[in-house]
């Protein structure tokens, strides 16, 4: 039987995985419009790069564009252009309609 941790575990690594496969596909997607002809290479720059992201961090989302775009410029290429302004991540932070300035005294 597994545990909560376990299964916390699991939903974790399924999440990451998730979310590294769809930046991967985006990051294919930019590349592939910057150097039509390198499919092939990108892909592997991509495979190459996931592998090492995983190795350094159980995070490897947000290590894999700068990874990737370190490789590509090792191979004497500009990096694609990755922004993508139209996308909007909705937020729901709270208005503060008054506010009063914080203090600190250090010493």
């Amino acid at each position: 039987m597994k545990t909560d941790q376990q299964l916390d575990a699991a939903v974790f690594l399924q999440t990451v995985s998730v979310a590294i496969a769809q930046l991967k596909q985006q990051l294919q997607h930019d590349y592939e419009q910057t150097y039509p002809d390198l499919r092939e290479i990108v892909h592997l720059v991509l495979d190459e790069e996931e592998t090492k992201a995983w190795e350094l961090s159980s995070f490897p989302h947000l290590l894999l564009p700068d990874l990737v775009e370190a490789h590509v410029e090792k191979l004497n290429l500009q990096p694609a252009d990755t922004r993508h302004d139209d996308l909007r991540v909705p937020h729901h932070f709270p208005k503060i309609d008054h506010h009063q300035p914080a203090f600190a005294v250090c010493g």
